[in-house]
């Protein structure tokens, strides 16, 4: 694979981070998770590496059925655990960003993003920083999408957000439950890891709030964007770990909030993952009776694409165009 580099790089030390650039959290519930998860005096350490990435041309020839055997799906929301079977696998989990990075990570909001921030509160640090060094902390810019890699992020809590009528959160805390949630709830709901785990993150932005039929356009950009983040992730793999396998954790990217397809939000994922060469592609479907969508995307993949053999990168985007999709509604997180 051709070498590539990012747009930008920075590296930060972590305590220097978070000493001189505290995350600004306005809303009382999330502060309460940073309570929970940074007391008074804990440890911060490590460095923590950023870079930002410039949309990658999708290869000429693309094998669609290739890399399918590296595909699997898990009935889980994201638990941060290794995939099995690869040792010394660099993971990395791809964060549903909005085109301004983390942009809501200290709001009352609380969808996979903004979860995500929370239970990693130097990605609110790292924001911060950036913006006052003058780097604009977007996933896109006028140019087309630009993803954004994040290494050494200390993961400093379990947010548990199953409803529990018990426990007080009846409706669970996802999305706009948290915000309205008793703020007990929420403390007794955020589970302090000590020591923190570590989690490299693939930011990069879904297109949103959108309907009727998908564009041409708006397939191939999301085909892009996940191509570039992928490959990003290969690449930084490679640059901190050479030949170590690489596992990119994903799931119903763009599907929430957005409204997205998740057939085809899901097939254009598998279908990035191989172009990447990613080593596994782990699917969080969050339950069991929700891979469904998933399912139907690797059937069609491996039934009505792959058959085809070798395509050129256009006639695939024409022939996905060409099934329709539709786009779906809001879930209102």
């Amino acid at each position: 694979m051709a070498t590539h580099e990012p747009l930008e790089r920075q590296t930060y030390d972590v305590p220097t981070l978070v000493a001189e650039h505290p995350p600004v959290i306005h809303d009382p519930n999330k502060r309460a998770v940073w309570e929970e998860a940074c007391p008074d005096r804990c440890a911060y350490a490590g460095e923590l590496g950023y870079s930002r990435w410039p949309a990658l041309p999708l290869p000429a020839r693309v094998d669609a059925g290739a890399h399918l055997d590296r595909v699997v799906d898990v009935p889980t929301v994201y638990d941060y655990e290794p995939a099995g079977g690869l040792p010394d696998a660099v993971e990395w989990h791809v964060n549903f960003a909005d085109p301004f990075l983390f942009f809501a990570y200290g709001t009352g909001l609380f969808a996979q993003d903004e979860m995500m921030c929370a239970e990693h509160p130097v990605l609110g640090s790292l924001v911060e920083a950036l913006r006052e060094s003058g780097h604009a902390p977007v996933t896109e810019d006028g140019t087309g999408p630009t993803p954004v890699l994040v290494t050494g992020a200390q993961r400093r809590c379990h947010i548990v957000t199953d409803p529990d009528p018990a426990e007080g959160r009846p409706r669970g805390l996802y999305g706009n439950e948290f915000s309205a949630a008793d703020e007990e709830v929420v403390r007794r709901a955020t589970v302090a890891l000590d020591p923190p785990t570590i989690t490299n993150i693939i930011a990069m932005a879904a297109p949103s709030y959108r309907s009727g039929r998908y564009t041409r356009d708006t397939i191939e950009r999301v085909l892009v964007t996940a191509y570039t983040g992928f490959v990003a992730a290969v690449a930084e793999s490679a640059r901190l770990a050479p030949g170590a396998p690489v596992v990119v954790h994903s799931g119903f990217w763009g599907c929430g909030a957005f409204g997205g397809d998740r057939v085809l939000m899901s097939m254009l994922q598998v279908l990035a993952a191989g172009m990447a060469e990613v080593d596994r592609l782990v699917f969080h479907t969050c339950s069991t009776e929700g891979a469904a969508p998933f399912v139907h995307a690797l059937g069609v993949v491996r039934d009505e694409i792959a058959p085809a053999g070798e395509l050129g990168a256009d006639e695939l985007v024409d022939r996905i165009d060409a099934m329709a999709f539709e786009w779906g509604t809001s879930d209102g997180t």
